[in-house]
């Protein structure tokens, strides 16, 4: 059978590695794969999603061997960039709703929810000491057009009976955050944020004293299909009986699953610590904040007094090739660093000390989506993380083990399993230049929008055909 040929990997160069890598010194601890072996589960992949998915089969299976190859080292892409913020489903449970019925929707979130308390566990044990900080999660609106964006969620919310979205006035998100750019919103108050180095590092130390094998500085250049199918990798092959693929946005080289698959980029930056500044602002806690535009700005600051700031920028490739170029921003973080400057002008002297970049796979839902490939019931896939993943990950891993382990139940016949192939997007060339026209007109339409003046019919129409 043919092989699956994989995209080769880009790694960051270490001074692109985001400030949450840089800070702790983050790299591989495990000797990469080398000769010929066998193993009962592989996955390809050691970001949250693999990880999590390893460790929930140990849960079940003590005895199943598993193994992980990942490319750089764990946490080295989207699971060690990402902006540290915590927060459950119930911001989406309009959108699952309508993808896998209410039912399953509330059970789904609290899941997420669930997962968020077992973060906390983990550090309160001294297991993983991630500086998770659970003091709340900000969805806000700075502007007229961004009014009301959390309305769907939190109505059906109080209609669940969750009070978990709860109503905040300019005054209270002033006091919380120390900026007058926002003056409406709602809080979920068991959310916050967290060190995503720290805690992926502290996955990958967790599943390797469950018995995990992991093997970085392993990319996979080819997936060898069959009854036990091969990962060939520059070392050697490793064969198993079933295979996960948890490889992010390099998923994308996959032909069966790329056409419901997009790469975009999201930019985030970090300034010097700035304590003294922050304390005189008031913006002392641990809560992770969000705005309501579609390129959605999120930020949080750290227990030292840094403040990292990120947003969805929406940069893409043609035919969704990831290069050097997606590991940092071509503007030197000028996007964010002004937007920083127009939520927080007191910062405007403090300098930025990093910027940094990476790719994320998106799906048409917005949603992650769970299977395996048409043809090879024991290769399996998770997918379409969308950029948030700390709390979705731990019940991604759920669902990853039932499947992988055939246990029928409440994960394994979750309505995100096989969702992927609802929504096919189109192919190239329409894909790129679509896609360009559409970014380029949701910035505009944010830029206006910011400063309250609405945006003509063209750019309304170009912005609304994102996904």
């Amino acid at each position: 059978m043919s092989m699956i040929t994989m995209r080769p990997p880009v790694c960051a160069a270490k001074s692109d590695r985001s400030f949450w890598l840089q800070s702790i010194g983050a790299d591989a601890v495990t000797p990469p794969f080398a000769g010929n072996a066998d193993t009962d589960i592989a996955i390809v992949g050691g970001g949250y999603a693999g990880l999590w998915t390893a460790l929930r089969i140990k849960e079940q299976s003590p005895e199943t061997r598993v193994t992980i190859l990942e490319a750089d080292f764990c946490g080295s892409g989207a699971s060690g960039r990402n902006g540290g913020q915590v927060h459950s489903w119930f911001a989406e449970i309009n959108m699952l709703r309508d993808l896998v019925g209410a039912e399953e929707a509330l059970m789904l979130c609290r899941a997420t929810a669930a997962a968020i308390e077992e973060l906390n566990q983990l550090q309160a044990s001294g297991t993983i000491d991630m500086d998770l900080r659970l003091d709340g999660w900000l969805w806000t609106a700075s502007s007229h057009a961004q009014e009301g964006a959390w309305a769907p969620a939190s109505e059906l919310c109080q209609a669940q009976g969750e009070t978990r979205l709860l109503p905040l006035g300019q005054a209270e998100i002033m006091r919380r955050t120390g900026s007058a750019a926002s003056y409406a919103g709602v809080v979920e108050e068991r959310a916050g944020t967290v060190h995503p180095a720290k805690l992926a590092l502290g996955l990958r130390a967790l599943a390797l004293s469950k018995g995990v094998t992991i093997h970085e500085k392993t990319p996979v250049l080819g997936i060898i299909p069959g009854s036990r199918p091969g990962l060939h990798t520059p070392g050697g092959t490793l064969t198993a009986g079933k295979l996960v693929l948890a490889a992010n946005a390099w998923l994308s080289a996959i032909p069966e699953l790329h056409p419901y698959l997009y790469v975009v980029s999201s930019q985030i930056i970090a300034t010097v610590p700035a304590p003294e500044i922050l304390a005189r602002i008031g913006w002392t806690s641990g809560a992770s904040i969000c705005d309501a535009q579609t390129h959605v700005l999120y930020y949080q600051r750290t227990p030292e007094g840094t403040v990292i700031f990120g947003r969805g920028t929406g940069g893409i490739s043609y035919d969704d090739r990831i290069g050097a170029a997606f590991n940092r921003g071509s503007d030197g973080g000028r996007d964010n660093i002004r937007e920083l400057h127009r939520v927080y002008p007191q910062l405007k002297g403090v300098p930025v000390a990093h910027d940094w970049s990476g790719p994320i796979d998106c799906t048409a839902q917005h949603l992650p989506v769970f299977g395996h490939l048409k043809n090879h019931s024991n290769i399996f896939y998770a997918m379409g993380f969308n950029g948030t993943g700390i709390a979705q990950t731990p019940v991604a891993g759920r669902i990853m083990a039932s499947l992988v382990l055939g246990r029928k139940d409440q994960w394994s016949r979750c309505g995100l399993v096989g969702l992927a192939k609802r929504t096919r997007l189109p192919g190239e060339p329409l894909r790129y230049v679509g896609a360009r026209l559409v970014r380029r007109a949701v910035r505009h339409k944010n830029d206006l929008e910011i400063r309250n003046i609405r945006p003509g019919p063209l750019t309304r129409f170009l912005a609304g055909l994102a996904p």
